[in-house]
């Protein structure tokens, strides 16, 4: 939950003017792009299917323009208090982020030192995947949350 308050990582704000500017947005195409397997065809056509035509891409378009890259985004008031929240969260969290995403790399990391929740839990960095931790890895996040789930009940 980026605050503004920290720059973003380039490949987030090459993909965020990518949403506002490109003239094509092909969703399934930008997942499978997002992975380090690629997506077979059924795939990609499910991940293009609620938006089959560019008048009902506005939703997926808008989505990076509404992360704060700067501290007066109006977003940024919203995370602020989100971390503050965070920060008296005592519950077990778990994180399991992806070795290969460029726009997530190290976001554990604040999870980690601020998060009370966070200590002491078996976190996981899951080898050769990409942004779509789901897509890359399925199984080994299933697994992941199965045995969170098992060790917190």
């Amino acid at each position: 939950m980026p605050t503004g308050d920290q720059r973003m990582p380039d490949a987030f704000l090459a993909w965020q003017k990518f949403a506002h500017e490109a003239d094509h947005f092909p969703v399934g195409g930008i997942v499978n792009g997002g992975t380090l397997r690629d997506l077979a065809e059924a795939e990609v056509a499910a991940y293009d299917a609620p938006s089959p035509h560019d008048m009902y891409k506005a939703g997926p378009r808008a989505l990076p323009s509404l992360v704060p890259t700067s501290p007066d985004d109006p977003a940024s008031d919203d995370n602020r208090r989100a971390w503050q929240a965070l920060q008296t969260f005592d519950r077990p969290v778990l994180t399991a982020f992806s070795d290969k995403d460029p726009v997530t790399a190290g976001g554990e990391a604040v999870f980690h030192k601020l998060v009370p929740g966070s200590n002491g839990q078996s976190h996981a960095t899951v080898a050769d995947a990409g942004h779509f931790l789901q897509e890359d890895a399925p199984d080994r996040l299933a697994a992941l949350i199965d045995e969170f789930v098992h060790a917190t009940s």
